[in-house]
Order: C-alpha cells, then sequence, then structure tokens
C-alpha cells in the first residue's frame, strides 16, 4: 500500500538553535534528512515546520512542505496537524523522521514501514540495535527497551532494564567493566510509523504518568494498552544531531 515520510523540523530548538538549518557539508541538515528520504521507498515526503525558512531551505527538492503551528509540543503533534490538513486516509501508514537524523539510512526507514504493514495489531512500529558496553546501557540520553518473545515492547526506560539483580547487587555499577551476560540490552532508535488514524487519536490523548517521568512519549502507546512492535534494525542508523560536538561529527563523516 505504500507509506508516506513526514519529517517534523521546528526552527527553535533547545540546545542547538536554528538546528534545521545549520550547515554540514555545504548543506542544511533538513536537506540532508530529507535526501536520505527520498531514497527510501516513500510515495509522499513532506517537511512539517514552523518555519519559513525551512521551507525555502527545501524548496528546491521534490516534496512537498506544511507550515503548522508553533505551539506544537512534539513532532507526533506537528504530524497530526499535517494529516488533517492533506486529508489523508485513517489507514495511510506515516514514518516519522526525525528532522536531527542526516544519517538515517533509507533501508530503515523502509524496513519500520514495511513492519507496520505486517503486523496489523500493532499501532506503533519501531527499531533497535544490541548495546555492546556498560557505558551506552548507563547513558539516561540512550532509551532501552525489554520485549515479549513476539517482538512487542513491554516497556522503554532511561534506566538500566532489564537490571541484572545478581550482578548488580552488592557494588557500585562503575566497578564493571563488562556487560551482564544474557542480558539482550536494546537501545531504542528514534524511527516510527503508525496509521494515520492512530497519530489523531494519539494525539488527543493526556500524557501518561510514566511519559512524564521518563519523558518517553512512547509511554503514552502502552500506558492506553496499545501494542507496539519492535524489530532488529539491518544497519546501524547512523549518529543523529543534538549538540555541536554532534554537528561536528556528522560533518566528518560526510566530508569523508
Amino acid at each position: 500500500m505504500g507509506f508516506r515520510v513526514v519529517i517534523p523540523a521546528r526552527y527553535q530548538s533547545t540546545r542547538l538553535p536554528a538546528k534545521a538549518l545549520r550547515l554540514i557539508a555545504g548543506k542544511t541538515m533538513i536537506c540532508h534528512v530529507v535526501e536520505r528520504a527520498l531514497e527510501s521507498h516513500a510515495k509522499q515526503i513532506v517537511v512539517a515546520t514552523d518555519d519559513q525558512r525551512i521551507v525555502d531551505a527545501v524548496a528546491h527538492l521534490p516534496i512537498t512542505t506544511c507550515l503548522t503551528a508553533r505551539e506544537h509540543k512534539t513532532g507526533t503533534d506537528r504530524i497530526a496537524e499535517v494529516i488533517e490538513k492533506l486529508s489523508w486516509s485513517e489507514q495511510e501508514i506515516v514514518v516519522n523522521l526525525q528532522g536531527d537524523e542526516p544519517l538515517m539510512p533509507a533501508s530503515l526507514v523502509n524496513q519500520v514501514a514495511d513492519d507496520l504493514e505486517q503486523h496489523t495489531d500493532a499501532k506503533v512500529t519501531t527499531l533497535v540495535m544490541p548495546i555492546e558496553n556498560k557505558a551506552t546501557l548507563f547513558d539516561p540520553n540512550v532509551v532501552k527497551v525489554v520485549l515479549d518473545q513476539q517482538g512487542y515492547a513491554l516497556y522503554f526506560s532511561r534506566a538500566p532494564i532489564p537490571w541484572h539483580r545478581d550482578q548488580y547487587a552488592n557494588s557500585a555499577t562503575e566497578n564493571f567493566e563488562n556487560l551482564p551476560k544474557h542480558g539482550d540490552y536494546l537501545r531504542h532508535i528514534g524511527l516510527y510509523a503508525y496509521r494515520a488514524g492512530f497519530i489523531q487519536q494519539f494525539v488527543t490523548w493526556s500524557a501518561s504518568l510514566l511519559e512524564q517521568v521518563e519523558s518517553l512519549e512512547q509511554l503514552r502507546v502502552l500506558s492506553h494498552g496499545d501494542k507496539i512492535h519492535v524489530s532488529l534494525a539491518k544497519q546501524p542508523p547512523g549518529h543523529g544531531v543534538d549538540t555541536e560536538a554532534d554537528l561536528a561529527k556528522v560533518a566528518q563523516i560526510l566530508e569523508s
């Protein structure tokens, strides 16, 4: 049935002002993200933004742009406005590609959309990668997830889950150099697919207590008893951009 990609890109950002328009290897970041989306199988790509300068930055690319309200708190809220303005059907599969992911492989955009089409009982699909070192496991900026035996999310957290009780029981975690055996630790990749009708429903729900505590929007889905199917990414997702250091690292990769 095909799918559509929406790239939410607001002008203001807390840690990196005007992030979408920062230059990386001679192009704005938003242009790099759009180019990744154009490499996918998407039948339509929409940049959803609150600023005309971002619209102008991608005007030369074969995509759709949509000016959305400035007061949206999340990218999902911005996507919901796009769905309403463009009158998409409830069954349309929509991939949320973050506007600060200039290295996201198109294969992962395809993968998350295909996964939703295959799992009709899931409201959302997303991807993970294995965690291979302790620093990543204990980094609160890295979101972890635990799954059931069918690959559906049980819980997302900034904490190191599952917690290995026996190994961590009597000593400080910093004393351990290696990950516990049989932990199956997974790092969440912030790439989502959902059906348009579900997004319209989702944004009417209040933030759940768990969502507020962890500051993780996907916990609102689980708190309402809906399913999120999770797949192992077929390749690494590339480096996202949140800080000046991230920007420099991505620039080095693209310039090489």
